[in-house]
């Protein structure tokens, strides 16, 4: 293997909000499909990643010249970067080689035909000690069409100073919540709840820690539990009764993080990369910022966080199909999975990394400054990895796109939510995504 890629300092990952289709096309034109040109050459379509080119240099020296891996930066909101990607492969585009695709969106690419099934040695090794639930995000009708690259759980946190012990449930937390305004502390409870994925991966974390459902298990049909309509009242009641930021319908994921290093929260649902945020923006108050798992509901037990992240698939139409399977190996491997976890904050999918006791370069000592390792710079890797063993996976159907929009519309804002009569909207239109009516472009 080649040797470690050289640490830096990682700033924070901006926030993957979703963004409006048509304002993504000017980017388009900055995308770059290179040939073949002095060497074989195997494009990646990813999206922004600081420290990825790092990673792509490193499997290109283990290459030793076979091929060069090329990183095409994708645009930086989801939305953008499936319409690059979908417009391309739609019009039979054979210079995509390595496709990097949101968790989301494995099903609709599978199902189009636009990238190949993994199978063989190849399909053992992207398998091989990758934690279940990303593992189902690159499945579909039980193939696997994609290795996973990086996942990621929200969680909650809380300053020990306002809360020293967090809730377990929603209801504690709501509870608490009350408390702390009656006394005049902060109080409140953030989360997304912007009309955008956001919202739609808060209320599915609550239905599944419900124990509910939203599609069926083949995706199928829709189905709209009790769980499901319990996790609406839940919304209803949170959002309605004063313990929301009064911003709650305009905040996306960096703004809530915003408000709770502000000190105007007691209890933030969010990703990991608050943490380093933190640590770069409030040092002095690092050590009172603490995590703590999902909250659950009623009786369910613990809470279950829907997964994000990212998988590597490989381009139906790539004229160097062995290679791109190689090279999206060589992108998600254990090493560099825990460099991207230690430099740009996304936690890896392979979790024997979480165990990994050695530094970033195991031939110099330990540093948390120039040799970090994952227990430095991921305290609360325990608890994600906890998370994981239990995530709950967004609806899986090749229509998610669709049923996103009418969720997040549908949800917004949650305080009009009216629990069985919002339930009942739902299953409609949720059922007319599914039957393709009134398809979202």
């Amino acid at each position: 293997m080649a040797k470690p890629p050289t640490w830096s300092r990682r700033g924070r990952p901006p926030a993957r909000a979703a963004g409006l289709l048509g304002a993504t096309v000017v980017g388009a034109g900055l995308l770059t499909a290179c040939g073949t040109e002095g060497g074989m050459k195997i494009n990646v379509y990813y999206a922004p990643e600081d420290n990825f080119q790092t990673v792509v240099d490193n499997c290109n020296e283990d290459a030793n010249g076979r091929y060069e891996i090329v990183y095409n930066k994708l645009p930086r909101d989801a939305d953008g970067q499936r319409e690059q990607m979908v417009r391309r492969l739609a019009a039979g585009d054979d210079t995509m080689d390595v496709l990097g695709l949101d968790v989301t969106w494995v099903p609709e690419f599978a199902e189009a035909g636009w990238v190949e099934e993994w199978t063989g040695a190849n399909k053992a090794e992207a398998e091989r000690d990758v934690l279940p639930g990303p593992l189902e995000t690159a499945t579909w009708n039980g193939r696997l069409y994609a290795a996973p690259k990086n996942t990621n759980v929200q969680l909650l946190w809380y300053d020990d100073r306002i809360t020293p012990e967090p809730p377990r449930t929603w209801d504690q937390m709501m509870q608490m919540s009350r408390e702390l305004q009656e006394r005049g502390e902060p109080h409140e409870i953030l989360f997304t709840g912007a009309q955008y994925e956001g919202l739609v991966v808060v209320y599915n974390s609550i239905v599944e820690s419900a124990g509910g459902r939203i599609l069926s298990e083949d995706g199928q049909s829709v189905v709209m539990d009790e769980g499901a309509v319990r996790a609406l009242e839940i919304l209803k009641e949170v959002s309605a009764s004063g313990l929301t930021d009064p911003s709650l319908t305009n905040m996306e994921e960096d703004q809530v993080r915003l408000a709770m290093q502000e000190g105007r929260g007691a209890f933030e649902l969010n990703w990991p990369f608050v943490y380093a945020s933190y640590a770069s923006e409030k040092p002095d108050d690092l050590e009172h910022f603490k995590w703590a798992p999902y909250p659950g509901v009623g009786s369910n037990g613990d809470g279950r966080t829907t997964i994000g992240g990212y998988d590597l698939a490989v381009s139906s139409a790539s004229q160097h199909k062995p290679e791109a399977f190689e090279a999206a190996l060589c992108l998600r491997s254990a090493e560099n999975q825990k460099f991207s976890a230690l430099n740009d904050g996304v936690p890896p999918t392979i979790e024997s990394v979480y165990t990994d006791p050695r530094p970033l370069d195991p031939s110099k000592p330990a540093d948390p400054e120039n040799n970090p390792s994952m227990a430095t710079e991921y305290p609360m890797k325990d608890t994600i990895l906890e998370a994981l063993k239990n995530a709950a996976v967004r609806p899986l159907t090749p229509a998610y796109q669709n049923l996103s929009t009418v969720m997040s519309k549908v949800l917004s804002p949650p305080s009009d939510i009216d629990p069985e009569g919002t339930a009942e909207q739902l299953r409609e239109q949720l059922t007319d995504a599914l039957d393709s009516k009134g398809v979202i472009p």
